[in-house]
């Protein structure tokens, strides 16, 4: 079962950065496709960025050019590196592993509260 945890949101002003981190355990950490996701209060969950086991990016068009995610298969680690940051990238962050046998993300973790403040 894999396990995932989250860290590193915060409140920041618009225009600042955070990086988030999400650690792995009890899988094949490098095997795996990571997604990162958010949900702002009120609406549904959706997709930011991913990165596959070889290091295949694939960003959602709202935060393209602003976001940069990255991992460390050594550590079982990916982070969201977040610039530029607007007020509408306040939600709380998520990540997940692509299950390819489903087709779907699975094993979400608690999530990390990102707030920018205008």
């Amino acid at each position: 079962q894999v396990q995932l945890v989250e860290s590193g949101g915060g409140l920041v002003q618009a225009g600042g950065s955070l990086r988030l981190s999400c650690g792995a355990s009890g899988g094949t950490f490098s095997a795996y496709t990571m997604g990162w996701f958010r949900q702002a209060p009120g609406k549904e969950r959706e997709f930011v960025a991913a990165i596959t086991r070889i290091g295949i990016t694939n960003y959602a068009d709202s935060v393209k050019g602003r976001f940069a995610v990255s991992r460390d298969n050594a550590k079982n680690m990916v982070y969201l590196q977040m610039n530029n940051l607007k007020p509408e990238d306040t939600a709380v962050y998520y990540c997940a592993v692509w299950v390819a046998s489903r087709s779907e993300y699975d094993y979400w973790g608690q999530g990390t509260q990102v707030t920018v403040s205008s």
